[in-house]
């Protein structure tokens, strides 16, 4: 597959760029990837949200639900946006709605604003994955593009750990004459975002133009009859309702077999994000030393695994041991389904990236199937529906390495 992504010729978009710094490029790139953490904050304020306003569960539910659905509707726009301004361009403009999101609670914090804000946040954030992960591609010039990718998952968890602590800190913190509390992370995460904008401007990235006519809306769809393509988007959307699943069930598994309060089963959800990063930052060594299929069947194995634990388990330390394997396991699937689909296309970058991040949806999709099934069998049958996802990520394996 690396053969595929460095023979390719002129006709199509190409994978090959050069920064005026070299590979000092990625450094722009990777505090993008920080600034693709700031969505994780909607958890944390959403909660903040709802006790300042007053809200119902279900109203303040609104805030992190819209994140999903603008990757639904802008994944694959943005793709075509790609073919027309370039990949660089394209993360500049999710940079710029990302900033305007995060100024926009510094001036209060009613309903309307925290709508528009959180809105934009997941407009910004659906435009930089999706333009983010081949923008890497360019400045790699094709190579170890899965580890690097998951390097910058890396950085991306980084923020995404923050988020949380930034919030508690200016929660218990007076901030004179601006009255922001918790949400000096809103003010934090704005000085960041307009640092990453004026770093990636001024970093220079070539991009040969792209040659023949762009791509429709409706050849964009029909590159999902490529098998590859298909299953990549398919394995995609088993990872992100994976990851989803294991953050809202692990801590209800605690409280059902081991009788915790909500407070103290919290704690699975940060050993889940716990392992995960780990798993991101030595993945992409991992990936730099292995065949990618091999550590992809070592990560689903892990994952196996641990549905298992999650299933029968009735004691604190094999579910812990289970929490703790999903989350290396499931840690790097993204990346290497990610890169499987862009090296098997290299002509078709753009247009395939804004379909594999549209699998992104596959968050709401399990969490739903997961509520049916824990209501008709307890916690139990939500791990049957993550552990479907596990089985095809098993028959996925025989993608990679074509």
């Amino acid at each position: 597959m690396e053969n595929k992504a460095s023979t390719q010729t002129h006709s199509a978009p190409s994978i090959k760029g050069r920064a005026g710094g070299g590979s000092l490029a990625l450094i722009p790139v990777m505090l993008c990837f920080f600034c693709m953490g700031f969505v994780d904050l909607v958890g944390i304020a959403s909660n903040y949200v709802k006790a300042d306003l007053g809200l119902t569960d279900s109203v303040a539910n609104i805030f992190p639900s819209l994140v999903f659905f603008w990757f639904l509707i802008f994944s694959v726009p943005t793709g075509m946006l790609m073919n027309r301004i370039g990949r660089k361009q394209t993360v500049l403009l999710s940079l710029v709605v990302t900033v305007a999101a995060l100024v926009l609670p510094l001036f209060g914090e009613t309903f309307p604003i925290m709508l528009v804000a959180f809105s934009l946040l997941g407009i910004g954030n659906a435009l930089m994955q999706t333009s983010l992960n081949p923008l890497v591609s360019t400045v790699m010039g094709g190579g170890n593009l899965a580890s690097t990718l998951t390097f910058g998952q890396f950085v991306k968890a980084i923020a995404s750990f923050s988020a949380p602590y930034l919030a508690m800190w200016g929660a218990t913190q007076v901030i004179p004459d601006f009255g922001w509390n918790w949400r000096v992370l809103f003010a934090i995460f704005f000085v960041v975002g307009v640092l990453s904008t004026l770093w990636l401007w001024a970093t220079r990235i070539d991009e040969p133009p792209i040659e023949g006519r762009p791509s429709t809306f409706v050849e964009c769809f029909k590159l999902l009859g490529t098998p590859v393509v298909l299953l990549s988007f398919l394995g995609i959307m088993c990872h992100v309702g994976i990851d989803v699943g294991t953050n809202t069930t692990a801590p209800k598994i605690l409280m059902e077999r081991l009788g915790m309060g909500l407070n103290e089963a919290a704690f699975a959800t940060s050993l889940y994000f716990i392992f995960r990063t780990i798993g991101c930052l030595t993945g992409s060594f991992f990936l730099r030393v292995l065949n990618m299929r091999t550590f992809f069947i070592i990560s689903v194995c892990m994952m196996a695994l641990s549905m298992c634990g999650l299933f029968i388990g009735q004691e604190q330390w094999m579910l812990y041991a289970a929490i703790a394997l999903v989350g290396y396991g499931n840690s790097n699937v993204f990346s290497m389904c990610f890169a499987t689909a862009l090296e098997t296309m290299p002509g078709k970058q753009n247009e395939v990236s804004g379909l594999m991040i549209m699998g992104l949806f596959g968050g709401t999709i399990f969490p739903l199937l997961m509520g049916l099934m824990s209501d008709a069998m307890g916690q139990g049958g939500a791990v049957l529906v993550m552990a479907v996802g596990v089985v095809y990520l098993f028959t996925y394996i025989r993608q990679l390495g074509k």
